[in-house]
């Protein structure tokens, strides 16, 4: 389970950090990211991080946010400075994880995704 906070109302030029923590019987994880989407668009990538801490950025964003984790809380942050009208969106959270399947010792991975917070900057 994926669970995002942080999200809000921000003026042009102001920051917010999202946060998502990731929840269960895991056994560990691999890549997380951030994805935006806008009503009537598709879903697209922001920022993402593997496990080993190398970073991507979507072009638009590049210089402005900065993505990091912290493995030993399951837990991504997105660091969100100099917001612009167009970063306005509904923002996911997504991590590929292996976890325990329930009463074996068995393992399954599979990405998951939270269920949104909405960020929204105002002109």
């Amino acid at each position: 389970q994926l669970q995002a906070s942080g999200g809000g109302l921000v003026q042009s030029g102001g920051s917010l950090r999202l946060s998502c923590v990731v929840s269960g019987s895991i056994f560990s994880i691999n890549a997380m990211g951030w994805y935006r989407q806008v009503l009537g668009k598709q879903r697209e990538l922001v920022a993402i991080i593997a496990s080993e801490a190398t970073t991507n950025y979507a072009d638009s964003v590049k210089g402005r946010f900065a993505i990091s984790r912290d493995n030993a809380k399951n837990t991504v942050h997105l660091q969100m400075d100099s917001l612009r009208a167009e970063d306005t969106g509904v923002y996911y959270c997504n991590a590929h994880v292996t976890a325990f399947v329930a009463g074996t010792s068995r393992r399954r991975s599979n990405d998951y995704w939270g269920q949104g917070t909405l960020v929204t900057v105002s002109s």
